[in-house]
């Protein structure tokens, strides 16, 4: 039998697919709000688009990534993340030109790197993700931080945390990276593999660094936010004050550096208190890309943005044992008594799907009894008897599933009665 690869997983039916698609229609309908623009990008690109955009030291790139030649012998990598092929996309369709700025993106869809599966973490995730174009304003870091923080309320998670730091401007970003070479020189022979090859390459993925994260070196590093310039403690000091502003929990943690290349100024995470997720409570995480559009041989043009794994979300709401606010059931069940009445059970499930009602009927021959187990398996609120007296005389008999009240319903009011059941059923 042939099985699905490992680090997949399949969504068939039952909640956890509903619950899917209430996150995803929740998403697109906050995206609105906040006026949004969607995007998509190819699953694949070129190899050098995530070289260049991630960054060749992250563990992303030379450990992770899905890279393989197509039959025209280009080296091309399945996405493992979305800013980059967003970045792309924005330099190549010169949306730069765009006279609404800034620029603000979301988008989602699958994303695939070659690591360890355990909870919450697969070689194939679902990653949702928003970019802002054009706005070096530290108001735009905080609406940023604020979407994330809003989404995960909404959805009923508490203790929402989140966890920010500053990488400062390249100048501060020099500067720190001359302090830590000079502060790291006496440890090097103590550091991981990796880690000395980071030293020379790119000495600030050493804080993001699993295996010496508790290492004598590393509990006593120096702090990014030690090494900020005027103009960099400013964006900081702005951004936290708009935090504060819309009543945002925070905490500057100067460990967060983020696991890409790409960012300057605000890097952050946020967290959630859930229960049987250890130390490890991380949700979501971002910031600001000042240098990045132009490193991808675009205009220079400031940017900032998070993304968020379904996975690790769906694996919190369950730990939580969060009840998604959505209709578990159908709106009507209709039953035909025998073969002379499927076309006319047929017919009025239509008429009533296409006036928004959610209907389903019987495609099983079952007997009446059968399809009473049957509505009641797909949590139907009416349900609709079509026997012969009700063809013959053009009135139905309608149960209500919950209360077992009987109503008897001209075929022609059919629609209007649901309108009005279903409208108290639903206040």
């Amino acid at each position: 039998m042939i099985q699905k690869p490992k680090g997949t997983y399949d969504v068939y039916g039952g909640n956890k697919a509903k619950n899917i698609l209430y996150i995803e229609n929740l998403l697109r309908t906050l995206m609105e709000k906040y006026n949004y623009e969607y995007f998509r990008t190819p699953l694949f690109e070129a190899s050098e688009l995530f070289h260049r955009g991630v960054g060749e030291t992250t563990d992303i790139v030379s450990k992770e990534t899905y890279d393989f030649k197509d039959r025209g012998d280009r080296m091309m990598t399945l996405r493992p993340e979305g800013t980059a092929g967003v970045v792309r996309s924005y330099i190549e369709n010169k949306l730069y030109g765009n006279a609404v700025m800034p620029l603000k993106t979301w988008y989602y869809g699958p994303m695939y790197r070659y690591e360890r599966p355990q909870s919450g973490r697969f070689r194939e995730f679902y990653q949702f993700g928003i970019e802002v174009f054009g706005s070096n304003d530290p108001i735009t870091d905080a609406e940023v931080i604020s979407i994330a923080v809003n989404f995960y309320k909404l959805l009923g998670l508490k203790g929402i945390k989140v966890n920010i730091n500053s990488l400062g401007d390249n100048e501060s970003r020099e500067s720190y990276r001359n302090a830590l070479i000079e502060y790291l020189k006496p440890y090097i022979d103590d550091l991981c593999e990796d880690c000395k090859e980071r030293y020379t390459k790119n000495p600030l993925r050493i804080l993001d660094c699993k295996v010496d994260k508790d290492t004598e070196a590393l509990r006593n590093i120096p702090k990014t936010i030690e090494y900020l310039n005027e103009e960099s403690k400013k964006h900081f000091d702005d951004v936290k004050a708009y935090l504060d502003e819309l009543e945002i929990d925070y905490e500057v943690n100067p460990s967060i550096v983020r696991g890409l290349d790409y960012y300057t100024h605000t890097v952050f995470e946020v967290e959630a208190s859930v229960e049987g997720f250890g130390s490890q409570n991380v949700l979501c995480g971002g910031g600001r890309y000042n240098n990045l559009v132009e490193t991808m041989e675009g205009p220079a043009t400031p940017g900032v943005g998070f993304a968020l794994g379904m996975e690790r979300l769906l694996t919190a709401l369950e730990f939580e044992k969060i009840e998604l606010d959505y209709d578990k059931g159908i709106d009507l069940y209709i039953i035909p008594m025998s073969e002379n009445e499927k076309a006319k059970a047929m017919s009025l499930t239509q008429s009533l799907r296409l006036n928004g009602f959610s209907v389903d009927t019987d495609y099983m021959n079952r007997n009446l009894k059968n399809n009473f187990k049957q509505a009641d398996r797909l949590n139907s609120k009416f349900i609709v008897i079509v026997g012969e007296e009700e063809v013959t005389t053009k009135i139905l008999t309608i149960k209500n599933n919950s209360t077992k009240e009987e109503y008897k319903v001209k075929i022609d009011d059919l629609i209007t009665f649901m309108d009005e059941m279903i409208g108290e059923d639903h206040e």
